[in-house]
């Protein structure tokens, strides 16, 4: 702190106090003039309501005292007046790194622990899915939710319904968190809008979806296009995170319109890697919550 800086705040603490001290001394003996009745004259509702004068109560007086007491000995003892440190030499940066230096040795012991097991055996473990949540929470809600549902506007899967673009298994879904994923659906437009619309109605039926049954045989013959990716009987491939198109859940919503603009405008979806952010014992950690709460139920209601 520069010694403008610790002037100006010494400055603001000598006065605040200072006003505030004199007033508390002040108060107690200080003349109001009275009527006889002991009021001082001011009046509302025609005279109904007077305004008394009364001696402050000594709880208060006690009590503003002992604040007094506490204000100073916090700045004798604490960080506040200035550039003074306190006599105690206490920080916010030294008690940072004491918790934080804490919390570590604790982390470390768990860890320790959860190396021992493989990812699916770890997410039974209540310490990890624990931890896991709050890894979660704090680096996958954004765009997988809270109840890690998903949300279909950005293309981030449902991670609870154990269903997967890439693999379910503890590898897989490691991998997936620790390298990230990049998937591109090209765009069909140049196919033509009546073949588009034959190729929705075709892919809703692969799924049993109320479809038209005329147009879906039209758009038979040009799923050979999308096959390459989703499979010849459309179960997807999880190689090329090509997803299933027969199980009823859809990564970018699966109405009419919805499957369209896909089919037309092709999609691109990003999965960021957290390895820049995470070390590779919290994505094992991160790993096996995922993996728990797909088998297990709903994020947060474990």
């Amino acid at each position: 702190m520069s010694l403008f800086w610790s002037l100006w705040i010494m400055f603001l603490v000598v006065l605040n106090l200072g006003i505030t001290l004199f007033l508390f001394l002040w108060a107690p003996r200080a003349k109001i003039p009275v009527q006889a009745d002991g009021t001082s004259g001011h009046v509302w509702a025609h005279g109904v309501l007077r305004e008394g004068v009364q001696k402050l109560p000594m709880w208060w007086v006690v009590l503003s005292a002992a604040m007094f007491v506490v204000g100073f000995a916090y700045l004798a003892l604490y960080p506040g007046f200035g550039a003074f440190k306190g006599v105690l030499g206490w920080t916010s940066h030294n008690e940072l790194a004491q918790a934080s230096e804490a919390n570590e040795a604790k982390l470390g012991e768990l860890m320790k622990r959860f190396s021992l097991y493989p990812i699916e055996q770890l997410a039974g473990d209540p310490a990890a899915q624990q931890l896991g949540e709050r890894l979660f929470m704090d680096n996958c809600a954004a765009c997988h939710g809270r109840a890690a549902k998903g949300n279909v506007l950005v293309g981030a899967p449902d991670l609870t319904d154990n269903d997967w673009l890439y693999g379910g298994d503890g590898k897989d879904i490691y991998t997936s968190i620790h390298d990230g994923r990049s998937g591109v659906m090209p765009p069909w437009a140049s196919l033509g809008e009546d073949n588009v619309d034959h190729l929705v109605q075709y892919v809703l039926s692969l799924s049993g979806s109320p479809h038209d049954e005329k147009a879906a045989e039209a758009g038979k013959p040009l799923f050979a296009t999308c096959a390459a990716c989703h499979g010849p009987d459309g179960k997807g491939n999880p190689a090329l995170g090509a997803p299933n198109l027969t199980d009823h859940i859809w990564l970018h919503g699966g109405t009419v319109a919805d499957i369209h603009k896909t089919v037309h405008d092709g999609r691109q979806g990003h999965m960021p890697a957290w390895s820049p952010r995470l070390t590779d014992d919290q994505i094992r950690v991160l790993a096996a919550y995922v993996y728990h709460v797909s088998h297990h139920g709903n994020a947060g209601n474990q």
